[in-house]
Parts: C-alpha cells; structure tokens; sequence
C-alpha cells in the first residue's frame, strides 16, 4: 500500500483519481484545493488531511512519507504543482496536458533527472481496448500505407465554462490542449508523427484544421457549441458527440472509458506508465496549433462541419 497525496480535490477529474487510488489498494494521506467543498472525500478517503492552504499542505507532504502525489489542478499550475511534488521526493501522477509549453516541459525533464523520482502522465486513450486493437493493426499492416481520418469532437459547455479557467487560453491552452490533446496524442501515437499541420478555424469555442501524419492525413475537428450536435444525437438527450472515421468506416470507441485512469494507475505501479518523453509529441503539436493562424483552405481539405 503507498500513500499518497492529491492537489486539486475539487475538480472534476479528481473523483476519477481517488477511484484509482482505492481501486489500486492504497490510500490518500493528503489533498488540497483552494476551493473547500470536497465532501467527496468522505466515499473514498475520509481520514484524509485536508488543506486549502497550498503551503501547509506542502510542508504536510514534506514531513510526513507520502509515495505519489496526483495532480489535478488547473492546466496553467501542472508545472508548478510538478515541481512541488518533486521538491517533497515524491513521484508524480499528473492530468493532462502534462504542461502547456515545450519550454516547461524541457524543466520538469531536468527536475526529474536531479530528483530521481519520475513524472508520469495520464494518457487514458492509450489504454482503450479498442484503440489499442487499433494500433496493433496498424502496426502489423502495410507500412506504406496512409490513412484518411475525419476527427470530430463536440463536447457542449454552458456559459460558465467561459467564466472559469477553461475558458482563459492562457490558463487552459484553451479547448485544443483542454479537451483535444488526448486525441492528438492517440492519433500521434497509432499513425506516427506530424509532418504538416494547418490550422483552418481558432476560436473560442471551436478548432479545425488538417495533420499530415507519417501514416495518416486527419481532418479534425473540436467544439464546445451545442449546436454543432448532430440533430439524432440531441434527440437521444445528449450534449456530446465523438467521432473518429477511418477510410470512410465509423471507428467504434464510444464505450469503456469509465475504468481507464484506475487502468493507468494499474500501468503506473506497475512500472510502465507514460512519462514526459510520451507526452512531449501531444504537446509541441497543441503549442504549434494554438500560435497559428487560421488559413483559408478549399471544400475537400477542410473538415466536413467547417462547411457550417
């Protein structure tokens, strides 16, 4: 049984890694969060030491043994936080993205070095029986052969997204890093690495563009607007849609995501989980993407949707 602590108790993915950690067999020893409605912690780990003062809690984990500490704070404090836990000789489970800037990420890999602990990323899809079934494929076929992929994701916020930190770019990466870089990684890691990239819509609450990969050429797409729903879904009472279209073929994927963080925290104690050298591909390509300008591009490049 390790101990271990947690930064960000009230987020929402937090509940997702409190699960990992009692699905795991090990407990929580520590958590905080500037925010102190976390009555959750009473279903998972009700004896644990709670701070909304970051600094006690940082003195907590340095005087007392703690193994892993989880990270599930905003984007823009991953680097931060990381560093902190590194500081108290703790290894590091931390939400993606790991870091919202190449530069960042060069430290936490020297931090790392010097430490002698490890930093380990959540990248679930990698996980998903499916998509792993899907690499294995790719991988055992045809090695020239490319790919057509259409990427649409569409995941409807309310106002309030726009008021909270996921809204502020400059603390979320905005919607390409909040809610598109597990897909850029699992596209990246199943068909290889960029060699183009175009940016053809930047807003605020929705992306396009096309990536050229080593065995692909994606078309993708990213929304938080309602209204980009296809009509059969919102009739279904749902307010997001996935979609992932490979040579024409719906991909099916839409299921099995519920046990994926206890499946990499499993992967993790395990020894093999993900660190900053896997994530580093995801997130040179969502830092190139967000400092892009958006080109105009004809009807068969762009995503389907941009027709819209």
């Amino acid at each position: 049984m390790k101990n271990f602590a947690l930064i960000g108790a009230a987020g929402f993915v937090a509940e997702r890694h409190l699960k990992a950690i009692r699905e795991t067999g090990n407990r929580l020893i520590a958590a905080t969060d500037p925010f102190d409605v976390v009555g959750r912690l009473d279903q998972y780990f009700p004896d644990t030491e709670f701070f909304t003062d970051f600094c006690q809690f940082e003195q907590y984990i340095i005087d007392h043994r703690v193994d892993i500490t989880s990270i599930c704070s905003p984007n823009y404090l991953h680097a931060m936080h990381i560093q902190t836990a590194l500081h108290a000789d703790t290894d590091v489970i931390c939400e993606k993205p790991m870091v919202l800037n190449p530069g960042e990420l060069e430290a936490i890999e020297k931090a790392q070095e010097q430490s002698g602990k490890t930093v380990y990323n959540i990248l679930q899809l990698r996980l998903h029986p499916a998509i792993v079934a899907l690499k294995r494929k790719v991988d055992n076929g045809p090695q020239d052969k490319i790919f057509d992929i259409d990427l649409t994701y569409i995941t409807s916020r309310g106002k309030w997204y726009f008021e909270s930190w996921k809204g502020d770019d400059l603390k979320s990466g905005g919607l390409v890093c909040n809610i598109g870089i597990h897909f850029f990684d699992m596209l990246l890691w199943i068909f290889g690495g960029v060699e183009k990239s175009q940016v053809h819509l930047n807003e605020r609450d929705k992306a396009a563009g096309t990536l050229q990969l080593k065995k692909a050429n994606v078309r993708w797409y990213l929304s938080l607007d309602y209204n980009d729903i296809p009509n059969p879904i919102k009739q279904l009472g749902k307010r997001t849609y996935r979609s992932l279209v490979i040579n024409n073929e719906e991909f099916e994927f839409s299921e099995g995501f519920t046990d994926l963080h206890t499946l990499s925290y499993r992967s993790i104690l395990d020894g093999s989980g993900f660190k900053p050298r896997d994530a580093k591909t995801s997130i040179l390509l969502t830092h190139e993407i967000r400092n892009s300008l958006a080109q105009r591009a004809t009807a068969t490049e762009h995503h389907p949707l941009l027709s819209k």
